[in-house]
């Protein structure tokens, strides 16, 4: 499935929120989130406007793989 290209750090935060994923801490431009959900799981996401289409794939990648799902699951999911 076809990547969102318009997505900023912020945003990408909020879609996350869905999935028990709350923000933590904020270091300069990069945002750190945690869940419990699955257990113990923190990521960090840069605050860009937008993200870049790799970061934005490796996030992506990092959470599907945290909730054992396929990344087009995900995304379809969120967006």
């Amino acid at each position: 499935m076809k990547l969102p290209r318009n997505c900023s750090g912020l945003e990408l935060a909020n879609k996350l929120a869905e999935l028990g994923y709350a923000i933590s801490r904020q270091t300069g431009s990069h945002i750190r989130l945690t869940t419990q959900q699955n257990g113990e799981h923190h990521i960090t996401i840069p605050h860009h406007d937008p993200l870049k289409v790799g970061t934005f794939s490796a996030v992506l990648n990092e959470v599907a793989k945290h909730f054992l799902i396929s990344r087009d699951d995900l995304i379809k999911r969120l967006f």
